[in-house]
C-alpha cells in the first residue's frame, strides 16, 4: 500500500513539473512574440520618421536621416535574403556570418548617426558628414554585394534545375511518340522472306511481274509463300544428310 501511494505521489509531482515546464515554454514563446511585434512596430515607426525627415528637412538633419534610412534599408534587406536563403542553401552560412560581423559596424554607425541628430552644434556635425557618408557607403555596398550574390546563386540553381527538367521532358516526350517513326530493323525479315519489312520495293516488283503473267496481279508471291515446295526440285548441298526412307512394319 505504501508503495502504491509513493508511486502515485511521484506521478503527481512529475505531472506538476511537466505542467510548469510547458507553461514556462508557452510564456517565453508568447513573450518573444510580443517583443518581436513591439520591435517591428518600433522599427516601422522609426523608418517612417526617418523617411519624413529625409524628405521634409534640409541641411544637416535631412542628410543624417537619409544616411540612416539608406543604411537600415540595405542591412535589413540583406539580412532577410541571407536568412531565407540559408534554409535552402547551407553554403550561405559563411556569408551570414560575414553579414553578422558587418552588422556590428552598421549598428555602431546607426547609433552614431542617431546621436548626431540631437547634437546642437550643427557646424561640427556638418564637418563630419563626408566621413559619415563614406562609412555608410562602404557598409551598404558590402551588404548589397552579399545580397545580390545570394540572389544570383539562387537564380543560377533555379536555371540549372529548369534546364535539366526541360531535357528530361524532351526525352520523355520522344519516348511517348516512338510509334510515329517506323524504321526497318537490320537483320529482321518479314513473313515473305524480304528484308526490311513489308514495304520492300524489290519484292513488290517481282510479285507484280509474276502476277501479270498469270492474269492475277500480286497473287503469285502469296501462292509461292503458301504452297509447299516440290522436294524433287529442292537444291541439295554436300553438307546435308540424305533423308532416311520410312520403314513400315
Amino acid at each position: 500500500m505504501e508503495a502504491v501511494i509513493l508511486i502515485l505521489g511521484l506521478l503527481v509531482v512529475a505531472f506538476v513539473a511537466l505542467g510548469i515546464y510547458v507553461s514556462v515554454k508557452i510564456i517565453r514563446a508568447a513573450s518573444r512574440g510580443v517583443d518581436r511585434t513591439i520591435t517591428q512596430a518600433r522599427r516601422a515607426v522609426e523608418d517612417t520618421t526617418l523617411r519624413a525627415k529625409s524628405y521634409g528637412q534640409v541641411g544637416v538633419a535631412g542628410e543624417l536621416a537619409q544616411l540612416r534610412l539608406s543604411l537600415r534599408t540595405s542591412m535589413r534587406a540583406t539580412q532577410e535574403a541571407l536568412q531565407t536563403g540559408v534554409t535552402e542553401d547551407a553554403s550561405l552560412s559563411e556569408s551570414l556570418g560575414l553579414f553578422q560581423r558587418l552588422s556590428v559596424h552598421g549598428r555602431e554607425l546607426d547609433d552614431e548617426l542617431k546621436m548626431l541628430e540631437r547634437e546642437p552644434d550643427k557646424k561640427t556635425v556638418s564637418s563630419l558628414l563626408p566621413g559619415l557618408k563614406k562609412r555608410t557607403g562602404e557598409i551598404t555596398r558590402s551588404a548589397d554585394s552579399l545580397r545580390w550574390a545570394a540572389r544570383d546563386r539562387a537564380r543560377q540553381f533555379a536555371d540549372d534545375d529548369l534546364a535539366t527538367l526541360n531535357e528530361q521532358i524532351d526525352v520523355e516526350a520522344g519516348a511517348l511518340r516512338h510509334w510515329t517513326t517506323e524504321e526497318p530493323v537490320p537483320g529482321v525479315q518479314d513473313r515473305t522472306g524480304a528484308p526490311g519489312g513489308p514495304g520492300n520495293a524489290r519484292w513488290q516488283g517481282q510479285g507484280q511481274g509474276q502476277g501479270q503473267g498469270n492474269g492475277q496481279p500480286g497473287d503469285t508471291g502469296i501462292a509461292e509463300a503458301i504452297t509447299a515446295a516440290d522436294p524433287r526440285q529442292r537444291t541439295t548441298y554436300p553438307w546435308q544428310k540424305s533423308a532416311r526412307p520410312e520403314t513400315t512394319n
